[in-house]
């Protein structure tokens, strides 16, 4: 009767549906073996525990990402997670209401979260003015220089990328006459060498501290280093020591097919050219104007951090919280920074890819980290916080186009530039008031 009993008990218990995970829906923006990793890494947190669940979802590119949550939420179909690129903080900043800070998610629903281990020139691009964290940061990159080691053996050079844009003239013009066909190019005109070139000469790119300070913030890159700087390379472009190839990152074709013997492009795109370059190279610090600034100023970021949309149940904060607390730990961040070349998220982050090797063992890895955290960030390089900024750095590309091709002096370009765009800027100021 016993043993009937114990099994019957047994029975029950094993016919007793187990407790259902809180399930969330995170929206994201990255394809191709980006996404594969961005899977895993929502794979692995899945298997970790067995309270929560997170469904990953791609959306498209960052512009249809953002507007398609925009969107679901005004239908109360959001996500609970949206990945946004940087340039869209400011409109995510102004859904009042639809937006769950990450400093007081993690306040009430983490045990862990210490935001000291951050670095704060990461950061500080999602913060409020009281330097709390206003979104997760995920993925995150900063400029830098990619170097054809060969070309510059051919060339006479040293196996070091130039420290400032007067030795890249130099390098650049050693390139052409070893045979090169030009002797850089770039990618994301705006982002590297207007918007990282003020950051990197303590200049302001906006007013109001770029917007941080309030939307009423006027366009300012038009100031004597940014204007100097765009027309000492609209001569490069004449001269072939600068060859201009797309508003995007289309310069790695003519950095891989060694047209191009340098490369400025986001410390994210390691491991394209690691992949597709059939020669050895190597990663520099983005160069400065040595008669600008005696000590160069932090890079900015570029990239994308995860926002936590309201109008769900505490349950699905806790999920979220719990998911936040997982993609910060030390071991998930330097696998996601080692694999994809984006910066590392936490200090603790950086010390274990330094006792793994990693860096010893790639040599370059380093130079973003280096960049962003070798000095404080001012109010000129913590990062840019406008309004229609999308809309204004197209703006900026016509207008940066103009110059590479003769048709505009770079003073009149960036001065229609900034008339163009602080139009932009008061048309958002306007609908956000």
């Amino acid at each position: 009767m016993k043993k009937t009993l114990i099994a019957a008990f047994i029975c029950s218990l094993s016919a007793t549906p187990a407790l259902a995970k809180t399930e969330i829906q995170f929206w994201h923006a990255m394809g191709g073996a980006l996404g594969e990793k961005v899977e895993d890494v929502v794979a692995g947190f899945n298997a970790s525990q067995n309270e929560y669940q997170v469904n990953a979802s791609y959306r498209g590119n960052y512009n249809d990402t953002m507007t398609a949550a925009i969107a679901a939420f005004r239908s109360n179909q959001q996500p609970a997670i949206v990945q946004v690129y940087e340039v869209g903080t400011a409109t995510m900043m102004a859904a009042e209401g639809a937006i769950y800070p990450t400093y007081q998610l993690m306040e009430e629903f983490s045990k862990g979260f210490d935001q000291s281990d951050y670095l704060s020139s990461v950061t500080g691009y999602y913060a409020d003015q009281n330097g709390n964290m206003l979104s997760m940061p995920f993925n995150s990159s900063t400029p830098v220089l990619y170097y054809n080691k060969g070309a510059f053996a051919k060339a006479g050079l040293p196996d070091r990328g130039p420290a400032t844009w007067a030795e890249m003239e130099e390098f650049g013009q050693k390139l052409l006459d070893a045979g090169y066909a030009c002797g850089f190019t770039t990618a994301w005109q705006s982002w590297i060498h207007l918007e990282n070139l003020s950051a990197r000469h303590n200049v302001p790119f906006a007013s109001k501290e770029n917007g941080f300070g309030g939307t009423d913030a006027e366009l300012q890159f038009n100031g004597p280093v940014q204007v100097a700087h765009i027309e000492k390379m609209g001569e490069w472009q004449k001269a072939g020591i600068f060859s201009y190839s797309g508003r995007t990152n289309e310069g790695s074709a003519k950095f891989y097919s060694e047209e191009c013997g340098m490369y400025t492009e986001s410390s994210a795109g390691y491991a394209g050219i690691n992949a597709n370059a059939q020669f050895e190279f190597g990663v520099s610090s983005l160069p400065y104007w040595d008669n600008a600034i005696e000590t160069p100023q932090n890079t900015i970021i570029g990239g994308a951090t995860l926002w936590t949309l309201r109008g769900h149940d505490d349950d699905a904060y806790r999920t979220v919280a719990a998911f936040y607390d997982y993609l910060s730990d030390p071991v998930v961040q330097a696998d996601w920074h080692q694999f994809t070349g984006y910066l590392p998220i936490t200090y603790s982050a950086i010390k274990l890819s330094e006792e793994q090797g990693f860096y010893e063992q790639n040599p370059g890895t380093d130079t973003s980290i280096k960049q962003m955290t070798s000095v404080e960030p001012t109010e000129n390089s913590t990062g840019l916080r406008l309004g229609n900024f999308p809309q204004i750095r197209g703006i900026i590309d016509e207008s940066l186009e103009s110059v590479w091709n003769g048709t505009a002096s770079a003073q009149e370009a960036l001065d229609r530039a900034v008339s163009r765009g602080n139009e932009q800027l008061r048309r958002f100021e306007r609908a956000n008031r």
